[in-house]
């Protein structure tokens, strides 16, 4: 063993300085694995090398790689947007979902349901041109602040996350957003906030249209549901963007269960990651049981599958980018 290290030594002193450690949030078994994993896939000549063409990472949004609490941050949009549009013109109050959106009382909001929800969203979302639905979520996101941190939403991103996704990367990796969110709204911050260009965000989606206005071609977002991104949906939305399966998945919650599942059952090496929300104190602490983020199923299966559960309060030194570096 001695003899080991010394050659250790010498070799990393002919090589010269000590890579930088490319994960400086994270500590513990969950960064061990997951630098283990990448090394090995990207070792030429190696048991596990994976091609860089193959190297295709996903990861959910929603809890994942940015906050979720204490509702999902695009239905904080669409609440400000209907008070916004009410505060132009009140007769779009026509019902009690939207009068709740509008006084941004969501728990009145959440007392009419489903349906009161979907019509929140479809006054937010419906009937406008992409572009106008793209601007109005872009000066949103620099306006609006969270009630409990006060930073903008796109500053909660996770930063050990951030860095997973960069990391990746730098290895030849492709990542993806796979997501429940709605993909336009997704696609407005993800490059910026991720480095994640649009083209790789795969989200739910409603109906669209291409019209000429004015002699210009426009692309209208409709009312209806095209494509929902969730539990079952995202293998189904994977393969149809990207064609490939994934060696890597993230998520937090049951939502993302299938596509850990279908990521990890294949041949040669696989990845399934889970973020677990345990930090009361420096965030939320939440999984089996509310109204967000479940996460049972995940929980009872990721030892026997062998997926990385991720102890936010024990293995992230940093939670949010806009925080500043701790």
């Amino acid at each position: 063993m001695r003899l080991f290290v010394g050659a250790g030594l010498l070799a990393a002193a002919w090589m010269g300085p000590v890579m930088a450690d490319p994960l400086p949030s994270w500590q513990g078994e969950s960064k061990e694995k997951i630098i283990s994993f990448v090394e090995a896939v990207s070792e030429v000549g190696g048991a596990d090398y994976v091609t860089p063409a193959d190297r295709v990472a996903v990861f959910d949004n929603d809890g994942t790689l940015w906050a979720e609490q204490p509702v999902y941050f695009q239905l904080i949009f669409a609440v400000d947007q209907v008070a916004k549009l009410a505060a132009q013109d009140p007769s779009i109050l026509t019902s009690d979902a939207l009068k709740a959106a509008a006084a941004g009382d969501y728990e009145a909001l959440a007392a009419t349901g489903k349906e009161g929800l979907l019509e929140v969203l479809a006054a937010s979302h419906t009937e406008v041109s992409l572009y106008q639905f793209q601007q109005d979520v872009a000066a949103w996101l620099e306006e609006a602040r969270h009630p409990k941190t006060g930073l903008r939403y796109d500053e909660m991103t996770y930063q050990p996350m951030v860095e997973l996704l960069r990391y990746l990367r730098d290895e030849g990796f492709q990542t993806y957003i796979v997501s429940g969110g709605g993909i336009q709204f997704m696609r407005v911050f993800a490059e910026d906030a991720y480095g994640i260009p649009p083209q790789q965000v795969i989200g739910s989606s409603i109906t669209s249209s291409y019209e000429m206005i004015d002699g210009v071609p426009v692309i209208m977002k409709g009312a209806e549901l095209f494509f929902n991104d969730d539990k079952a949906g995202k293998p189904v939305g994977i393969m149809h963007h990207i064609g490939k399966q994934p060696i890597l998945a993230g998520g937090n919650s049951d939502g993302d269960f299938e596509m850990l599942e279908f990521t990890t059952t294949g041949e040669g090496a696989r990845l399934g990651v889970y973020v677990h929300h345990t930090d009361a104190e420096r965030e939320w602490a939440y999984d089996r049981e509310g109204h967000i983020g479940v996460l049972n199923r995940g929980l009872d299966e990721a030892d026997a599958r062998g997926w990385v559960l991720i102890d936010m309060k024990e293995d992230w030194s940093r939670i949010f980018t806009g925080e500043g570096a701790e």
